[in-house]
């Protein structure tokens, strides 16, 4: 609950003013039957004209300030819900930032999406509800009960009788509906994530011609949620019914007890109108009650997810660090005996006992087949995962002891999967150096090779980049990103297979240019081509997680038998049996 409250605090004169504005609605509830019983048995029996019309102007002078309160209490209500959910959006997208690779495999993206977007909508309506309904429905309640007890104390207990068994039934609905929300919830998870796939890979699915596959995987998923809502919905619509049954029976109840009483002249006939009045009044507000159960229901379900994402743990975060206010200096890198799992419990190591160096200003190409650990070994230089056993180390310190804003500062990272966001190309460019003159940046795109083709669009380096950077080719992302990457000036340069989708030589332009620009930077480049690593100053051959040889490309092909058959296979046009992968 301390939790929720926080979210509530910087916004406590709406929380308090809502309810107050509800309670002049309440009041107005509790007075006008008063004031309609007064003009039957005053004003009609009497046949006192001055009287109604004296008490009809204080009705509507009362209806007014209802009015005024309802309006003022939806209001404040509505701009305190509001608030609190962009607080509450704001600071579960704020964890997920700070998320490791570790922590966002435990979410699925569509998980993540749902959590910020729908689970946070449910807290906001059950809080703008709670507001509503706070005093409104127990102020009702409270003097609908003074009122009848205080006109008729024998026929208001018939109440005693209605008003347990409408608990009881909205105790029941709650208690089964919980954990069917819950279940609800789980279901838009996998429909989101469904939907998310197919858009980021609708090129993959057309090119496979799988979009009835692709609706079938999206109809299961639907009727999967829609299952869910209905036996949600199925316990929820139940409840109405029921209580209206026994709003319906107290109704004829009191009805046929006043109604002797007013026939044997112990009660007016406008005091049964408001009897009546106030008996309905009694059961709506316990309707209203569970209608806020009913959310609170769902909204429970809803506060527990998001609490998960906000109660994760990190698994990177500064806390440790020996050297908080170290900068990378030179981008010397080495590894000591690095062992990773990706699942803690698995017995197999994804990288195992891997050791090297490679001194400030030295190119590294890294080579080797699919699933051969190479994307997972350069991760741990910015860690983006840390290692199970050993130790990385950037300028003779382990990348534990650094700031991850400082360590992250210093590394330029050209990942395997590009990735462009929406925007103009200029403002993806500066992602590298948001501060960058348009003479570094038109020099870092020349250096990557890029200029030349985003000259020829229409507005330059104004145009408009597409979510995932779906406008442009696998080669024009690439070299986008490398010059990306450029802007940082980084003092280690990584990039994991970041040219396989441009020709050689582009490649090679890319490379020099590479030695020209960033002379003084550690570079590390992995690649499918041994051609793109050959004039590096050595070369890791890398297989199952473990380092089987490493040294100049002449080297290696004289004493690495799996190097010089992935060189062979490349040269001869042959596939190698699958030696070469990204």
């Amino acid at each position: 609950m301390r939790r929720w409250l926080h979210y509530a605090a910087p916004y406590k004169k709406y929380f308090i003013l809502g309810p107050l504005c509800m309670i002049v609605e309440v009041i107005g509830e509790i007075v006008l039957p008063r004031l309609y019983a007064s003009i039957i048995n005053t004003g009609v029996a009497g046949r006192s004209a001055g009287h109604i019309v004296a008490v009809c102007g204080l009705m509507i002078l009362t209806s007014l300030l209802m009015m005024l309160g309802g309006v003022g209490g939806a209001w404040f209500g509505s701009k305190a819900a509001v608030n609190f959910a962009a607080d509450l959006r704001r600071d579960v997208f704020a964890k997920i930032q700070k998320f490791s690779f570790e922590n966002i495999d435990r979410f699925s993206t569509g998980s993540l999406v749902t959590r910020m977007t729908n689970d946070v909508t449910q807290l906001m309506n059950f809080v703008n509800m709670l507001l509503r309904m706070f005093l409104r429905s127990p102020g009702m309640l409270i003097g609908a009960l003074v009122m009848t007890i205080n006109m008729n104390p024998g026929l208001a207990r018939v109440l005693a009788v209605t008003l347990p068994l409408l608990l009881i039934v909205q105790a029941l609905v709650i208690r089964a509906a919980y954990p069917r929300f819950t279940s609800m919830q789980s279901k838009l998870d996998a429909l989101n994530t469904d939907i998310q796939e197919n858009l980021t890979a609708v090129r993959v699915v057309k090119s496979f011609v799988r979009e009835d596959f692709e609706q079938n995987k999206f109809d299961a998923a639907n009727g999967n949620l829609k299952e869910a809502g209905l036996s949600a919905m199925r316990i929820m619509v139940s409840m109405m019914p029921l209580m209206m049954l026994i709003m319906n029976l107290t109704s004829v109840a009191v009805v046929w007890l006043g109604g002797n009483q007013v026939v044997a002249g112990g009660m007016l006939v406008g005091d049964l109108s408001a009897f009546i009045t106030y008996i309905t009044q009694i059961l709506m507000s316990l309707m209203m009650v569970s209608m806020l159960f009913m959310v609170s229901s769902r909204s429970m379900a809803s506060a527990k997810r998001i609490a998960e994402v906000l109660d994760e743990k990190v698994a990177l975060s500064d806390e440790g660090a020996k050297e908080p206010e170290l900068r990378v200096q030179r981008g010397d890198v080495e590894f000591r005996d690095v062992c990773f799992r990706y699942y803690k419990s698995s017995p197999d190591r994804v990288l195992d006992r891997v050791s090297f160096s490679v001194g400030a200003g030295e190119t590294l190409g890294i080579i080797g087949s699919t699933g051969s650990g190479k994307s997972t070994l350069v991760s741990m230089i910015p860690r983006l995962y840390d290692v199970d056993e050993g130790e990385v180390l950037v300028d003779g310190v382990d990348v534990r002891d650094y700031k991850l804003e400082n360590l992250r500062a210093g590394i330029g990272m050209v990942l395997q999967k590009n990735v462009l966001f929406s925007g103009t190309i200029e403002e993806n460019l500066r992602w590298g150096d948001e501060d960058a003159s348009m003479d570094e940046i038109v020099r870092a795109s020349e250096f990557a090779q890029a200029d030349s083709f985003v000259r020829g669009f229409a507005q330059g380096y104004d145009s408009g980049i597409d979510q995932g950077g779906a406008n442009v080719s696998g080669g024009q992302k690439q070299r986008l990103c490398i010059a990306r990457a450029l802007l940082k000036k980084p003092k280690i340069l990584i990039l994991d297979d970041s040219t396989s989708a441009v020709d050689t030589a582009t490649e090679a332009r890319i490379r020099r240019a590479l030695n020209t620009e960033l002379r003084g930077a550690t570079k590390i480049i992995i690649a499918q081509r041994i051609s793109s690593v050959m004039e590096a100053d050595r070369i890791l051959v890398l297989d199952e997680g473990r380092i089987t040889g490493i040294g100049t490309h002449a080297e290696l092909m004289e004493r690495n038998k799996e190097y010089r058959e992935i060189y062979e296979s490349q040269t001869s046009g042959a596939l190698g049996e699958g030696k070469v992968g990204a």
